[in-house]
């Protein structure tokens, strides 16, 4: 039996993508081994965002020709679609296949073990990615899952936003849709081989169906994407789902009308990642984002106006070209103003092709590192204020795995707005859950019998209190006999 490694690296849909393949390999007789372990084939599912993960994408090949010379190795995605030279010329890369050929990818494997195809694969270069030629969502549809809790589900490809600092539309394509029909039989699939949370994710998830014939239009005459609410209310519908979340969002989808569906649909989770990129109106207008920070701010009181304590967490790009000192402290008390959960921080990275790339004012390594730790300080301290709400509330969570911590067994789990707990198993007097407790482990788990405390309860709500931080980014939930 030939074996294959995979290793994944980038958003979100990156990683849907790579479960895709790894299943047409798995249904095709292949063995899937770890990245570190030899294999005979080591396929790389690179990424492209920053200079930086190019380099990791690079480093990550040639480090599959070291684990085994013999091997074929595969580059695919939006590395090789944005430096097609580089990646061809590169001697440790036997194939390269752009975002458009990841569906045939094992035919252009076997297809170059036969010799019947070319060295270095097939290409789908930025050159074919015009509206002509959009890029490919999926046709095949996952049915199992290598992580059996949680799944993402790719519903939308492309972007046609050209933010400054940004390659992306460059190497993923215009938009283009996944049919309704084909993403609620994917999660009704992944159902059965027991996923109970989806994640509804998309290079641009804010214009799907964009390109599909929906009304746009709303009460007060601002954008609703109906395609997207649609599709969330039908996931709903399946049975066995239990949540539901969304990926990285624009603020211009934010509306009363959206807002006030979202927060009707039973298994919606209150976490909104609102993409923000900075605080400050001249960095916003030069990174050519399509808000000020005073209408990101309004977005984000209408989400606070649906739902009671709301995860509102963001991206934020620190010494953008021409950063001054005053607009970096503009950005500062915003994030405080704003009050978020979470806020991933991005020191600013040229990428060639952009026109980023080309402004004056580059910042210093220096700069952008030291503005960066401010940040991520920051944010540790919201963080925790955000997380100390629940101390003493009842919660739910939905347990994914079980891990050692200072030598103790816990249950781990995410509660609806993306906190994350950790209990330890409970069993009373009987030894046995209590009868009739159908919520969850209330204090154990749901249903009459025998309780084991090597049980793994993956997949299973859980309902308890937070007691307190186990760490700084870790809850410890408890239970009332």
């Amino acid at each position: 039996m030939q074996t294959v490694a995979f290793h994944n690296l980038g958003c979100k849909v990156n990683a849907y993508e790579m479960e895709l393949m790894q299943q047409k390999f798995r249904d095709n007789g292949f063995e899937i081994v770890p990245f570190s372990e030899k294999a005979d084939i080591y396929i790389v599912n690179t990424c492209t965002v920053t200079n930086i993960a190019d380099r990791k994408s690079r480093q990550m090949l040639h480090r599959a020709r070291a684990l085994n010379p013999e091997a074929l190795v595969v580059a695919a995605g939006c590395y090789v679609e944005t430096d097609r030279e580089g990646a061809v010329n590169d001697e440790c890369i036997d194939i390269v296949v752009g975002n458009k050929e990841k569906p045939d990818i094992l035919n252009i494997i076997r297809e170059y073990i036969a010799g019947t195809r070319g060295t270095r694969g097939r290409f789908s270069g930025p050159e074919t990615m015009g509206p002509e030629n959009r890029p490919l969502v999926p046709r095949a549809i996952l049915t199992t899952l290598t992580e059996h809790t949680r799944a993402y589900i790719k519903i939308q490809d492309g972007c046609d936003q050209y933010c400054s600092y940004c390659i992306i539309p460059y190497s993923r394509g215009h938009v283009t849709s996944r049919p309704e029909d084909e993403t609620i039989r994917e999660i009704g699939a992944l159902v059965q081989a027991g996923c109970r949370e989806f994640v509804i994710t998309g290079i641009h998830l804010s214009s799907y169906g964009l390109d599909m014939p929906y009304n746009m239009a709303t009460k007060d005459g601002s954008l609703h994407n109906r395609a997207l609410t649609d599709i969330i209310k039908k996931a709903d519908r399946v049975e066995g789902v239990e949540r539901i979340r969304l990926g990285s969002l624009e603020p211009q989808i934010i509306t009363d009308d959206f807002l006030e569906e979202m927060a009707g649909i039973r298994s919606f989770c209150p976490h909104f990642h609102l993409s923000l990129q900075s605080g400050s109106d001249s960095v916003l207008k030069r990174m050519n984002r399509r808000y000020t920070a005073e209408e990101y701010y309004e977005k984000v009181q209408i989400i606070r106006k649906y739902f009671e304590h709301p995860a509102i967490t963001t991206d934020v790009i620190v010494g953008f070209p021409g950063e001054t000192e005053s607009e970096f402290e503009q950005t500062r008390q915003f994030l405080d103003r704003v009050d978020f959960y979470e806020t991933h921080i991005f020191a600013y990275s040229r990428r060639k092709g952009t026109v980023a790339d080309r402004l004056p004012g580059q910042l210093t390594r220096r700069e952008k590192n030291e503005r960066s730790q401010i940040l991520i300080s920051d944010s540790a301290a919201r963080a925790r204020r955000f997380r100390e709400y629940y101390i003493g509330k009842q919660d739910e969570i939905l347990a994914e795995e079980t891990v050692i911590l200072n030598g103790e067994r816990y249950q781990t789990g995410y509660n609806r707005e993306y906190v994350k707990y950790a209990c330890k198993p409970l069993v009373n007097g009987s030894g046995k859950s209590p009868a009739g407790n159908t919520a969850g482990f209330t204090p154990e788990v749901i249903g009459e019998g025998p309780v084991n405390r090597n049980e793994d309860y993956s997949g299973r709500l859980i309902t308890g209190s937070a007691e307190g931080f186990l760490n700084d980014e870790l809850l410890l939930m408890t239970f009332s006999g």
